[in-house]
């Protein structure tokens, strides 16, 4: 059950607010070793890896890791009028508000004849990763994917949990808005294994190549 806190009309410290609202204990030690070990298994295994784990934290073992451009073009035509308007009226905002962001091209000339120049320059690829275990939140999609855009990135790959609901797959919504910002590449994978992946590369596997998709297309 929720709990409502009046502060209203009270001057409390810092302190005041911790032991208010204390935050949960947690070790971080042992999550640490949590997170070593699902990467570790996935460097080793590869896209078994990521379907053991799918299976095992997300309830549902996916067909295959990558999603297919089929997939991808369904979820977009299958968006809901509205939820496609919202999402259109969110890009060009984000897209707008993060090109103002974007530095531009610094010349300081120091001496006659000598001068520096500062430019910020994208990097060839990026992982984004998208959270899907307990909501579904396009909004990342957008905020992630738009801002590498702007930024000149060039190649972007995105990852989302798989869902039960939808066979293994990631959310349609996820799926459309990716689809909507033209992003191709997109995995149904979560957790710690799924930035692992994006990290180290997936191998294709031989025996299961319609799983995933090469070293070089994940890594």
């Amino acid at each position: 059950m929720m709990r409502t806190l009046d502060l209203r009309g009270r001057a409390l410290s810092a302190a005041d607010l911790l032991a208010l609202v204390p935050r949960a204990a947690s070790d971080v030690g042992s999550a640490v070793d949590a997170v070593d070990a699902l990467i570790q298994d996935v460097r080793d295994r590869g896209s078994a890896a990521l379907l053991d784990q799918a299976e095992r934290f997300d309830r549902v073992r996916p067909a295959a890791v990558r999603v297919t451009a089929d997939q991808l073009g369904a979820a977009e035509a299958a968006l809901e009028p509205s939820v496609r308007a919202a999402l259109e009226e969110a890009i060009d905002r984000v897209r707008r508000t993060t090109a103002a962001q974007v530095p531009a091209e610094q010349i300081t000339q120091v001496a006659p004849g000598a001068r520096i120049v500062q430019r910020w320059q994208p990097v060839a690829r990026v992982g984004l990763y998208v959270p899907g275990g307990k909501a579904v939140y396009p909004s990342s999609v957008v905020m992630n994917v738009v801002a590498a855009q702007v930024a000149g990135v060039g190649s972007i790959a995105l990852a989302s949990p798989p869902q039960a609901a939808f066979g293994g797959s990631v959310h349609p919504t996820i799926l459309g808005a990716a689809a909507l910002l033209g992003v191709d590449e997109v995995y149904a994978m979560g957790g710690a294994g799924a930035i692992g992946a994006l990290a180290y590369g997936v191998p294709t596997s031989s025996a299961r190549p319609s799983t995933t998709s090469s070293r070089e297309a994940c890594s």
